[in-house]
Order: C-alpha cells, then structure tokens, then sequence
C-alpha cells in the first residue's frame, strides 16, 4: 500500500510541475489555478506520515482538476448567418407588427427562405429548449455561457434535442411558418442575460456577409412573444 501510495503522489507531484511548466491555453486557466492552490509539500508528506485520509483527499483534489471545464464556464459568441441563403424581411427595432398591427418593438430579425432550407447553430453551445413555444411555435433556443442566448423561431422541424450540445454550423431545424407567422421565415434572436439585442453583428464573420444580412427583400414576418 506504502509503495502505491509513493507511485500516486510522485505521478501528482509529476503532473504539476508539467501544468505549471506550460502557458496556459484559454481552456486550461481554471485547472492550471487550480493545481496552483494545492501544496506540493504536503504529498511528499503523506507517504512519511502514511496519512491515507490526506493522500485522498489529496487525490481526489487532482481527479477534480483533471475534469473538464463545466459547459456553463465556457463562453461562444454567435458569428455566423444561421441560414446559407436568405433575405432580410423584418429588422430588430421597433416597426409595425405584421400580424396584431400597431407598432411594437421587434426583438431579432426575420430571414425568409422557402419552408425546408436548413437552420445551423451560430455559436457552440447546449440546447436548452427545443419544442413548440407559444408564438413562436416550432422552436429551439441555445446557450453559449455569460447568459449569452441565441433563439430561433416558426421551425417546420425541429433537428436537436434539449440537454444536448451543438457546435457552431451544425444543423438544428428547418425554416416553417408554425406559430404566429405570415410566411415560411426564421425569427432569429440574441439575448443577454435575458435581454434581447440586435443580432446583426452577431451574424457575420466578414463585411461581405454583413452587407448580405442587411440586404432587404419580400418574405414572410413573424410576431407574437418576438
């Protein structure tokens, strides 16, 4: 037991040095921190003192450390168009609303395209919703860490599932008119903290496609809970 207790702390001592050794990517700032706060000194001691409850807790510390990072601890800013072909229908802001009329603020962008054309993920990200929701109807909402959130909206099909993880350009639904709709479009939305911004600068990787975004046509609008 004393010689696997010797093998385990000299293979913990090993890992730090190497940890700390190394620049710090993004990805590891938290585990690299971590193994900092743990006293080195004190795991050449277990083995003299033949302290079993300290070796563990010890061990069970570097077990912690060598998990990933928690999915809410990682942040993904949405920078892409979440359709390949579209035109921009309706813009965020305030305007006269397509359906109940009047002027009521409008919390994403309308993008139309013909019912079918794929929906992708703008940014990595968990699934936290992936139903119908009220008005919105066939709809899907991710989380991307810092209570960024991106949503869409009147999806004909929806192609994830909630709890599960995308990644950036994976394919999550298909364009419909379900809920409170005019046409075949995507409602698309980004939020903060709850609070809905502007999406359009999060649409875009290049100035060609931004001018593309903000490129108006004729297609289908969207209203309700938007």
């Amino acid at each position: 037991m004393a010689t696997k207790r010797t093998t385990l702390a000299l293979a913990i001592m090993s890992a730090g040095l190497t940890i700390a050794a190394a620049p710090a990517h993004a990805g590891e700032t938290n585990t690299a921190a971590a193994v900092g706060a743990i006293d080195m000194s004190k795991v050449s001691g277990v083995t003299e003192k033949g302290d079993d409850a300290q070796f563990q807790q010890l061990f069970a510390k570097w077990e912690e450390l060598d998990r990933p990072a928690p999915a809410q601890a990682v942040v993904s800013v949405p920078s892409r168009m979440p359709l390949d072909d579209t035109r921009l229908t309706s813009d965020y802001g305030m305007r006269t609303h397509p359906v109940l009329g009047g002027r009521r603020s409008h919390n994403g962008v309308d993008l139309a395209a013909p019912t079918g054309t794929p929906i992708y993920a703008t940014a990595d990200g968990y699934v936290s919703k992936a139903e119908w929701f009220s008005s919105y109807g066939k709809y899907v909402s991710i989380e991307h860490g810092a209570d960024l959130q991106t949503r869409f909206a009147h999806m004909s099909d929806i192609a994830v599932t909630s709890g599960t993880r995308v990644k950036k350009g994976q394919l999550i639904g298909y364009v419909g008119s379900t809920g409170r709709s005019t046409g075949p479009h995507l409602h698309y939305e980004v939020r903060i903290a709850g609070k809905p911004v502007n999406p359009v600068p999060y649409m875009v990787e290049s100035e060609a496609q931004r001018a593309y975004a903000l490129a108006m046509g004729e297609g289908g609008q969207g209203g309700g809970d938007e």
